[in-house]
């Protein structure tokens, strides 16, 4: 199971909120790029990035913070903001090695279809659930549309990686949702990567367990976790 500890980006700076809400922000550094060289300083071999002011406000505003972490020589795994061609094209000529979709999956498929065709593997899709109903724009308005349908669309487009989050738990430090990540997991044929609600090494550990029966969820999104200094990148890859 691939280890991706989190760097969320807010006004430069490395944060996490809480369930998403823009409103119940906690700052955890000052410049992302150092706490890039401290994931990688463990032996992380990739960084799961999300830009919430573009998650929020629609377009990249972070990416020349985006290009020093890539500098520090990891896989930059990055999300927000990501809604057109062109931006997808510029973000990967940054150096960026996989591109997270999520509200324009959301809304156009087609888009998705075209990234996949231009990209390949580089091109992920984000599904973030509320009570199993996809969540766009950073989470702030929830949609009709059914998680397990949109991942099973995103599959047969070709997405070979669903990065999948339940809301619920995100940041919360209760526990992931795992029957929710087995279900999406046993649903399609893409690679799942679980977030939201690890709190503690038990909960990778759990995840691991369910990747024996299910390979194709095989990996996990750590953040708060890390930040509050309940488990280190360092224990989570020793079980990875």
């Amino acid at each position: 199971m691939t280890i991706y500890p989190a760097i969320d980006i807010k006004n430069g700076k490395a944060v996490r909120l809480l369930q998403g809400r823009a409103d119940q922000e906690t700052i955890y550094a000052e410049k992302p790029p150092m706490v890039a060289q401290q994931f990688a300083d463990a032996g992380s071999d990739w960084v799961h990035v999300v830009d919430l002011d573009g998650a929020f406000g629609g377009t990249p505003k972070n990416l020349e913070i985006i290009k020093e972490i890539v500098s520090v020589g990891m896989n930059v795994q990055l999300g927000g903001g990501q809604r057109s061609l062109e931006i997808v094209e510029q973000t990967l000529t940054a150096g960026v090695s996989r591109v997270v979709i999520g509200t324009k999956a959301a809304e156009s498929p087609s888009f998705v279809a075209e990234l996949v065709k231009e990209f390949g593997e580089k091109i992920a899709v984000g599904i973030d659930a509320n009570d199993g109903k996809v969540a766009v724009k950073g989470w702030v308005d929830t949609t009709g549309t059914d998680a397990l349908e949109m991942a099973s669309q995103m599959s047969d487009l070709g997405v070979q990686t669903i990065i999948y989050t339940d809301i619920g738990t995100d940041g919360m430090l209760t526990g992931p949702n795992l029957e929710a990540q087995e279900k999406m997991a046993d649903t399609i044929a893409a690679n799942v990567i679980a977030s939201g609600g690890v709190s503690r090494l038990g909960d990778v550990v759990a995840l691991a367990d369910i990747e024996k029966r299910r390979p194709n969820l095989n990996g996990v999104i750590v953040g708060k976790a890390i930040y509050e200094n309940r488990v280190t990148v360092g224990e989570l890859l020793e079980i990875s």
